[in-house]
């Protein structure tokens, strides 16, 4: 018999790690034809610039997410619920209340965490006696085995799964770079927020260029809390206006032609909820060196020396060495970037994660 399981997660709009991987899930023939799966999206924002606004819009969206759940529970009567949750502050406390409901209806509770943070918390009282009746007899998947640390405190590793995340392919070979531009090009694909390392990797780039390295790097993705304004700003102020471009959001072929046409990819992030980095695995597909940091399970991803470079985080010098390097060392950016790819098709399409996925959910 079909199991039942209620996969409550986030969905886009608006796009971001954890809603993308939502909608894989969504929309997996694997997951579907081997689960009676039922749906309800966590999300309560719309739009990322709705993200800390609009409290009395979200309260609402929140009431019918909890109305649902609740039906859900009573006539879906599910097996498992598959619980995307926030691992603290307000998106925990929000999210807290459908574990509990999971847990007074008796259902056992699945908890994928596509972000940390339950260590910087688990010393408030509390957030401590929350952390304590949510982990109960509770399923965690993690993304990476770096991330059990954040847990360590409340959950055992019997209870404890993991499963990397990956992405549809949409890199044909025609489509993989063979030759470097003549002035090499450097891209950086998320968010304008400032945790993602935007202002770093800018610092880097002057650097770059006070040393008369020639590159041009172009910024893709929506307005976060830093506006195109600012953005735009911070480039005049570092005389940077003619060899880096904010091309804005781009999807789908767009965003395709930007990762084809470009030469190295470049996710100097320290953004606290970091634990995997998608667009990672999007440029490995693209067949790119990769330039990130030691965040959450990035250096799963990117292999020192052998898929790209980790470099230590908010530091714009080690950051401007490691692009340097690679501008200098066409060759050795190439390798990687092939090593890159490999490694993309062994442990990352979005068939190996949904056999993985299902395989954890089965042992469940």
């Amino acid at each position: 018999m079909i199991k039942k399981i209620l996969f409550v997660l986030h969905l886009p709009p608006p796009v971001h790690g954890s809603a993308m991987v939502g909608q894989y899930i969504k929309d997996s023939k694997i997951i579907n034809t081997s689960f009676n799966g039922n749906y309800i999206n966590l999300s309560t924002s719309r739009r990322l610039d709705e993200i800390g606004k609009n409290p009395l819009v979200k309260i609402y969206r929140y009431l019918k997410i909890i109305s649902k759940v609740i039906i859900k529970l009573l006539k879906y009567k599910p097996e498992i619920v598959y619980l995307a949750i926030t691992a603290k502050g307000i998106g925990f406390y929000k999210d807290f209340p459908i574990a509990l409901l999971t847990k007074l209806f008796g259902k056992k509770l699945v908890l994928h965490y596509h972000n940390k943070g339950v260590s910087c918390y688990q010393n408030k009282i509390l957030d401590n006696f929350f952390y304590k009746i949510l982990f109960k007899n509770t399923k965690v998947i993690l993304l990476s085995e770096r991330l059990y640390d954040d847990v360590s405190k409340y959950v055992s590793p019997a209870d404890v799964f993991y499963c990397a995340n990956g992405i549809p392919d949409h890199a044909s070979p025609k489509n993989i770079k063979k030759e470097v531009n003549e002035i090499p090009k450097l891209l950086f694909l998320s968010n304008l927020i400032e945790s993602k390392g935007v202002f770093i990797l800018l610092d880097a780039l002057k650097l770059l260029k006070d040393q008369g390295l020639p590159f041009f790097c172009n910024f893709v993705g929506g307005e976060g809390d830093i506006n195109s304004e600012e953005f735009n700003s911070k480039l005049k102020n570092l005389n940077l206006q003619d060899c880096v471009s904010y091309l804005g959001k781009k999807y789908n072929v767009e965003k395709y032609e930007i990762f084809q046409s470009s030469d190295v990819f470049v996710f100097p992030t320290f953004y606290d909820y970091e634990t995997f980095g998608l667009v990672n695995l999007e440029a490995m597909m693209f067949g790119l060196p990769v330039i990130s940091t030691n965040e959450g399970g990035i250096p799963d991803i990117v292999i020192d020396n052998e898929t790209g470079f980790i470099v230590r985080r908010k530091n714009s010098q080690d950051l401007a060495d490691k692009i340097k390097f690679l501008i200098e060392n066409p060759e050795k950016s190439k390798m990687l970037g092939e090593k890159g790819r490999l490694k993309f098709y062994e442990s990352y399409t979005i068939e190996v994660f949904e056999k993985r996925l299902k395989n954890v959910l089965n042992k469940v």
